[in-house]
């Protein structure tokens, strides 16, 4: 075999490996979207470090889930809320929560 025959073997390799590195494979991503029920809390003035107690279970701060900051994530049906500011009840209300609804209570004077 001669030199000729050796280059052109090596720059044929060469092309094929050039090629082979910009071949594309197909991807997929998926996702899955969450449609939990979510709620949130206009604040306004009201204490932001009240509790928000969902179902008798104390979830953390009003603050933590302030609208247009977070939500708080709950499962589908029937909730009962309880916000509550040391042994002051803010607001106590039963609601139902569907799949993908977002719902925000009104905090707003709730000292009046």
């Amino acid at each position: 075999m001669g030199k000729g025959m050796i280059i052109k073997r090596a720059l044929a390799a060469l092309a094929l490996a050039a090629l082979a590195a910009c071949v594309s494979y197909p991807t997929e991503k998926q996702g899955v979207v969450d449609q939990r029920p979510q709620i949130s809390f206009r604040v306004g003035d009201a204490d932001t470090d009240a509790r928000v107690i969902v179902d008798g279970l104390d979830m953390g701060r009003v603050g933590d889930f302030a609208e247009n900051k977070a939500a708080l994530r709950v499962l589908p049906g029937t909730h009962q809320l309880t916000v509550q500011a040391g042994t002051k009840v803010l607001v106590s209300e039963k609601f139902y929560a569907a799949d993908g609804v977002s719902r925000t209570f009104n905090l707003h004077g709730a000292d009046q």
